[in-house]
């Protein structure tokens, strides 16, 4: 099967009230572990890669991997650039083959973003590839801080419909709580589900985003940790508080931070049993292992994407 769009997925996620996974992959290990997660649970996946892992990797090692992956998958595998930093990037991707784009421009003022995100949508459509845009800010969000303070950094509702119409970008990613990384909240977990209702309600037919979704699981940083890792601290998302941001539109979740993390407590713990390991097929394999049944975790039982995808 050849790489497919995501537009298709978003708009049937958004339809059947599920989401589909996005998942930020680093190797080649990262994507065959998404992919047969994919096929095991006969659902759609998106594969993202940041402008860093595309420099990583190389854009035509990337194509031909993650097309490889996709020829053996069930439901279909789109492959989305994250984040992208500007026109050219985006540009760079589409050219090459990425069935879709991200432009990030919510670091910007609204009128500059419009400007950027409406210059890129008019490109990619074009050629046929959906565009996703960012609206709110999700670094630096601290938990302890004032409600009033932490919300000048979300998504405004009002701007988030004026910003769709504007540019005509494909689906958006809004800022309720959520942050990159490992150490999501100081707190307790919050997400402002009243405000992401208030976007559903006035965009209602627009594929809604969350960024920074990682669960970061409890028995993997343990498991990091006892074998030499330092993440004492580390906080993600509920798993029933993403299962509730499906039902009011977010059709698209990312996870990047839980596939490193699943990756790392696994070849920590290999190595650190068999310190006189030298075959990279030897300590890679167990990890690819975990975070393919991991990512299966998420699709089946957090997304719900395997039983109405």
């Amino acid at each position: 099967m050849a790489l497919t769009s995501s537009q298709a997925m978003l708009a049937k996620a958004l339809e059947n009230g599920y989401a589909v996974g996005a998942f930020n992959i680093s190797n080649m290990e990262t994507i065959q572990a998404v992919a047969a997660a994919a096929k095991a649970a006969n659902a759609p996946v998106i594969i993202q890669a940041t402008p860093g892992t595309v420099k990583y990797a190389g854009i035509a090692y990337l194509l031909g991997l993650v097309r490889a992956a996709a020829e053996g998958a069930g439901a279909g595998i789109a492959l989305h650039l994250d984040h992208g930093e500007d026109f050219e990037t985006c540009k760079l991707c589409v050219d090459a083959g990425f069935t879709s784009v991200m432009i990030d421009g919510s670091k910007l003022d609204f009128a500059d973003n419009v400007a950027l995100t409406k210059e890129v949508c008019e490109y990619a459509h074009e050629r046929g590839v959906p565009v996703e845009a960012e609206l709110g800010r999700l670094a630096g969000i601290e938990e302890s801080v004032e409600a009033d303070s932490r919300a000048a950094a979300f998504t405004a509702p009002g701007e988030a419909a004026a910003f769709v119409a504007k540019t005509g970008v494909d689906s958006l990613a809004v800022a309720i709580g959520t942050s990159h990384g490992a150490y999501k909240f100081k707190e307790e977990p919050y997400l402002d589900f009243e405000r992401l209702k208030k976007i559903r309600s006035l965009l209602p037919r627009t594929p809604l985003v969350l960024h920074g979704a990682s669960t970061v699981p409890a028995e993997f940083v343990a498991r990091c940790n006892e074998h030499g890792g330092d993440f004492t601290e580390a906080r993600g998302v509920p798993e029933d508080m993403i299962r509730k941001a499906a039902q009011f539109g977010i059709c698209k979740v990312n996870i990047a931070t839980d596939l490193k993390l699943v990756f790392m407590s696994e070849l920590r713990k290999y190595l650190n049993e068999n310190p006189s390991e030298l075959d990279p097929r030897k300590y890679l394999s167990p990890a690819r292992a975990s975070v393919s049944a991991f990512v299966r975790h998420i699709i089946r039982d957090v997304l719900g994407a395997a039983e109405r995808a």
